[in-house]
């Protein structure tokens, strides 16, 4: 979940969004958000895909299986 906590973070601030901002974009709630982003708390299957469409990248990008 390193990777995953990495990337989340690199690609939300690439876009210039605070972790409010992306939970009011993707309706997923703000505490979600900062345990993912801290290690805290794993993703569901179904966050990844709002996720990755949202990011426009794969899941495999997110989860660190490729570059």
């Amino acid at each position: 979940m390193e990777i995953f906590a990495e990337r989340l973070k690199e690609l939300r601030t690439e876009k210039g969004l605070s972790i409010q901002a992306l939970s009011k974009e993707i309706k997923i709630g703000v505490a979600s958000i900062c345990r993912w982003e801290n290690r805290q708390a794993d993703v569901k299957g179904s966050q990844l895909v709002i996720l990755a469409k949202y990011f426009d990248v794969t899941i495999d990008y997110l989860m660190g299986l490729e570059n």
